[in-house]
């Protein structure tokens, strides 16, 4: 395909104020917001696009539960081939998972249910260390009958991306690329983790590039039509985008929870719709406005997860959209330039990088007492502005090194986590960045994030007394980094 989906023009031409994308990424940097790139359309016009170091455009990045919009979309074009249809009983499909007598409630689920959450469980199914997921969704003790309740369940949209895999014979990405995404310059190299039994995990995935992600935005945007053909029927993704089911059990409502599901797409204020996935990966699409905003990052562990940077974007750049062309400002615009092939992702921790008591503690080791980490020994050792933390367990050195006021790239000091099928170890570290403060004159807090194919971020915090040290280690992390959460205490060796 020729068309070029990443026309660029100015932030003016399209009634965006460079200096409200530049306040957005002032205000994101302010909040300690850890995003990993932007990207803003208007019109179909490309205006801010930037990566933060280390992040790039070509990094391949997991996008958690935005993968299943993707699912959907391949549901989606299945129904468009006249293969299935919503209305049709998922147990049709798996009568080789199912019980010897089936619960009704699991016997009356549609296609449709499992596609608005509306299953007859209450969550997800599988657990990591189960062998068949497939057979969890349809053995696990219903709640309800179904269609009737929202509640997120990844299950169901694992079995939905079994569903196709079944019926293509391929992995649903590849089903995708084929029909659609590859004729959109969709990368090749783009890929997703599976699930035990060799299936696609297309509840969390799939891992690709920013723009590939604005490239399924862009086809929901469009109505199904790019470049003249229509990929995806405009009727799908009529309902798909809009409010199938209510999810406001709570009654609590804010930019993204509480105004409705679609086809594993999220209502948003406004009239907006958004893929969402675990840690600030984000596509949100404001038709009324013809605006797409997309991001990835790890904001893991936050109060709010996706709440402050949708509250940046719709204070600082959608309620000041102007609905024709604005006056050139060449200077805000070539700020903005300079800042969006500048941006560096952001240290979160309030401290200093130096105190008074760093050189009394360099090099010192500590034993602790019996912690839930099986941490032995811990000490910190500084040179320069770098330090490494160097814990002992099971008679072995771990050391993860980490910048003061700056990030050091390096690897996590394990290797049984999960690579690329979950429940099978990587047998490799994971690639990760660290950064430390002084918190206070007698607290060192280093924070580390995994950057890897799978995200998380760990936070160890180390506060200095005499000869005697206390220890908090919180984790933040789907299914790895379990073992350094807790508190320890020990004296100086």
């Amino acid at each position: 395909m020729d068309t070029n989906l990443f026309p660029l023009a100015s932030p003016e031409s399209v009634g965006v104020s460079s200096k409200h994308i530049l306040n957005f990424i002032d205000k994101a940097e302010e909040y300690g917001i850890m995003l990993h790139s932007v990207l803003m359309m208007r019109r179909g016009k490309l205006i801010a696009e930037g990566y933060y170091a280390p992040f790039t455009s070509d990094w391949m990045h997991r996008m958690y539960s935005v993968s299943k919009t993707f699912v959907s979309t391949a549901i989606g074009l299945l129904a468009d081939e006249g293969r299935i249809s919503l209305d049709d009983k998922i147990c049709d499909y798996f009568k080789d998972k199912l019980p010897e007598n089936p619960h009704p409630y699991i016997l009356d689920m549609a296609i449709r249910d499992l596609l608005i959450m509306a299953t007859t469980h209450a969550g997800s199914t599988y657990k990591p260390e189960d062998k068949d997921w497939v057979w969890t969704f349809f053995n696990t003790e219903p709640t309800r009958p179904p269609g009737t309740v929202f509640r997120y369940d990844t299950s169901g949209s694992y079995v939905l991306n079994v569903l196709v895999e079944r019926l293509t014979g391929k992995p649903f990405l590849e089903y995708l690329k084929d029909k659609m995404l590859r004729d959109l310059g969709f990368s090749e190299e783009a890929w997703c983790i599976k699930a035990p039994e060799g299936y696609s995990w297309g509840g969390s995935g799939v891992i690709c590039t920013t723009r590939d992600l604005a490239r399924l935005a862009l086809v929901y945007m469009n109505k199904g039509n790019i470049g003249g053909r229509q990929y995806l029927s405009e009727e799908f993704i009529k309902a798909a985008t809009s409010r199938q089911i209510d999810n406001a059990a709570t009654g609590y409502r804010d930019y993204k929870n509480g105004n409705g599901y679609g086809y594993q797409i999220w209502m948003l204020k406004d009239g907006g719709f958004g893929f969402c996935g675990l840690g600030v990966q984000l596509a949100v699409c404001i038709p009324k406005e013809d605006f797409i905003f997309v991001c990835t990052g790890d904001n893991q562990g936050t109060v709010q997860v996706y709440g402050g940077i949708l509250d940046i974007l719709w204070k600082e750049i959608l309620e000041k959209l102007q609905p024709g062309s604005l006056p050139e400002d060449e200077e805000a615009a070539r700020k903005l330039e300079e800042r969006l092939s500048s941006l560096e992702v952001v240290n979160p921790l309030i401290g200093k990088s130096t105190s008074p008591l760093q050189e009394k503690v360099n090099k010192c080791r500590y034993a602790l007492g019996p912690n839930p980490m099986g941490i032995q020994e811990i000490g910190v050792e500084f040179e320069g502005n770098e330090g490494r933390l160097i814990m002992k367990k099971n008679g072995e050195e771990k050391v993860i090194s980490f910048g003061m006021d700056k990030y050091v790239l390096g690897r996590f000091p394990e290797t049984h986590y999960f690579g690329d099928t979950i429940g099978t170890p990587k047998g490799e570290m994971y690639k990760c960045m660290a950064t430390a403060r002084w918190t206070q004159e007698d607290k060192l807090v280093i924070r580390c994030y995994v950057i890897d194919d799978y995200f998380g971020n760990m936070t160890a915090t180390l506060g200095f007394k005499g000869d005697e040290l206390g220890v908090y280690m919180s984790k933040h992390a789907e299914w790895f980094l379990d073992e350094y959460y807790g508190f320890a205490g020990g004296r100086r060796i």
